[in-house]
This record gives C-alpha cells, structure tokens and sequence, in this order.
C-alpha cells in the first residue's frame, strides 16, 4: 500500500458502490407510492360529487381558522409593538384620571411621550400629572380640565389652545360614561342618556376632529377610540342600550376613519375591551376585582399599546379574545337571553 506524502490530503470518504440490487428496491418503492396514489385517486373519484365538495369546504375551514390561530399566537406574543414617537412626540388621552386612561397615559409616557392630560376632574388631574412627573421627570405634561358632559365646545376649545404648537402624534380617546345602574329605555332619565351621548359620542368625535388637521400636515398620527364588548362582541347589551349603541357608533367612526385616511400615514384603531377592573365596570359588572378574565388597566394597556399602528380594530389583551372565540360559536338568540337575564338582575339588584 503507497504511503501518503505530507502534501496529500487524508481520504476521509470512502466510496461505497451501490449494492446490486439498490436500482430494484428504489424501482420497487416508487411503484408502491404509484399504486398507493393511483388507489386513492380511483377512491375520491367513486365518490359522490356533493361528498367532494363538502370535504373541500371543511378543509377550507380548517385551514382559514388555522391561520387565523397562527396570526392570533403571533400579533398576541411575537409581534414587535411600533415606535409611538414616530408618530409625534406629545400624546393626548382623554378620560386621563382612571382607569384604563391612566394607565395609557402612564405606558405613553414610559415609551417617551409628552403628554396631554383631559379630564373633568382637576384635583385627579393634578394628583396623575404630579404622579407621573415624580416617577419620569423628564416628560413635559399639559392638562385640560373640563367636563365633556356639560359642553363639549367649551372642552374642544380648551384642547385646541393645549394643542397648539404640539405634534399630537398619537390620541387616545378613552372618556367615556354609562348609567348608574341597569334600566330599561323608557327608564333612563333623559339627562343620563344626553350624558352618555355627549361623552361617549360628541366628544370622541370632537377631539378627534381637533388633532386630524395636524397629524394630516405632518403625514402621520396613531387615533385609538376606546370601544365596547357591548356593542361587538355581543349582538345586544339590553339595560345598558344607549351606551352600547354609542360605542357602537365609535367602532364605524374608527373603522371609516381607518380607510379614509390610512394612505395619508394616519392610524385609526377601535381597541375592544371586554370586563377591565375600573370603576366604569363595577357600576355595569359589579366587578370589585381583577382576574384572569378581568385585566387590570395596567395590564390592559401594555396590550393595547403593543396594538397601536396595526389592525383597525382589535381586542389587545388575550383572555378577552378568548372569550370573543367562544361568544362567536354561540347563536345570537342565546346570548341575547343571556344578557337580557344578566340586566334584569343587575336591575333588581339596583332597586333593592
């Protein structure tokens, strides 16, 4: 055997030639396969047409709910949340002092943003605003102090002269009010309901009228309308009608906004809550406490700015789109029984 000289490289492949009979198993294997898919094919052609297509359907099916599950894993954990200062560097929020408005305005200015406070209350205004300056020192905060339910010019006004010489990139329309309790149409005083049409409808679309014009000069903003499981995921939320027909209207408002003005670089989004732990759910739920099912406004809004700049309408935190999955298989004549008894309840529950 030759020894191997320093400059020749080690064969550390040996060539192994192919058994006799390799050619005869490939050959084998491959008129198997042929006959397995020529069986299956004189199969689904024995079968009646009507079969054929109703298979076709469900394999539809399951691959559009298939990628709608894929889409849903992604956008609720993989997806990157947008760089809000892009849009502009100041925030507006309306509804600032509580709840799931608090803690928007909260998250904006952790991300960075100058804020905007509006709210009818000057003393929690007072008490946010120092709050959050104590906590990032660095963010510049305006606040608007005035009730939208008592005139809702006079507010816009007062926002318009808070707004001026500001990039309002980013709007978060979150004000909103609903009755002290459950109650039938005809029970509802007028001044509640005229209430509830100012707030949740007047001055949604006021304000967000006000900011549109700047965000149109610079080609960009981010408009999120806080809506309602009332009026969405639900077909009906009788005893509490004018509120979930208000927020119903919100979620048009954004939907159309969204189209006209999407290609000038402005986002509009109807975020969709279901049960969030805020004084607004405890008159309507009578929740005192959160849960997996009932977010904290703290944890709904890290969701929901994780939303912002994407799909036009959407329910950010995950259990409540759970819950929305399964209130689409149920008919709507059950559900609407179920929320008819749920008002009637809470009603009773008021009077006595």
């Amino acid at each position: 055997m030759p020894l191997l000289s320093r400059h020749d490289p080690p064969n550390l492949f040996t060539y192994s030639p192919c058994p006799a009979n390799c050619d005869i198993l490939l050959g084998n294997s491959m008129q198997s396969v042929k006959k397995t898919l020529s069986a299956s094919i004189n199969c689904l052609t024995m079968q009646p047409t009507w079969l054929l297509l109703l298979s076709f359907l469900g394999f539809l099916s399951l691959l559009k709910h298939s990628i709608s599950l894929l889409k849903w894993v992604f956008d609720t954990i993989f997806r990157a949340s947008k760089n809000l200062n892009k849009y502009g560097s100041w925030a507006l929020v309306t509804g600032a002092t509580d709840g799931i408005g608090k803690a928007f305005a909260r998250q904006l200015a952790q991300q960075g943003l100058n804020l905007i406070l509006v709210s009818r209350n000057s003393n929690k205004l007072k008490t946010v605003l120092n709050e959050i300056r104590a906590e990032l020192p660095h963010i510049k905060i305006r606040d608007v102090a005035h009730d939208f339910s008592s005139d809702v010019t006079t507010s816009v006004k007062l926002i318009e002269e808070a707004i001026k010489e500001v990039e309002v990139g980013v709007l978060i329309n979150n004000v909103g009010v609903t009755y002290p309790g459950a109650m039938f149409f005809d029970e509802v005083d007028e001044k509640v309901w005229m209430e509830v049409v100012r707030v949740n409808l007047e001055a949604t679309t006021w304000v967000t009228r006000a900011v549109l014009p700047g965000m149109l000069n610079r080609k960009r903003g981010a408009i999120v309308n806080i809506g309602s499981g009332a009026s969405i995921v639900v077909p009906s939320h009788p005893l509490y009608t004018i509120y979930a027909a208000t927020k119903a209207y919100v979620d048009q408002l954004s939907r159309s906004l969204y189209v006209e003005y999407k290609l000038c670089g402005i986002d509009v989004q109807c975020q969709v809550p279901l049960y969030v732990a805020t004084n607004l759910a405890s008159k309507v739920a009578l929740i005192e406490k959160s849960s997996w099912l009932v977010p904290t406004p703290k944890d709904y809004a890290e969701a929901g700015i994780r939303h912002i700049g994407y799909e036009p309408r959407c329910t950010p935190y995950w259990s409540h789109s759970i819950q929305w999955c399964f209130a689409r298989l149920l008919p709507d004549a059950l559900l609407d029984a179920w929320r008819l008894s749920v008002g009637i309840r809470r009603r009773g529950d008021l009077v006595a």
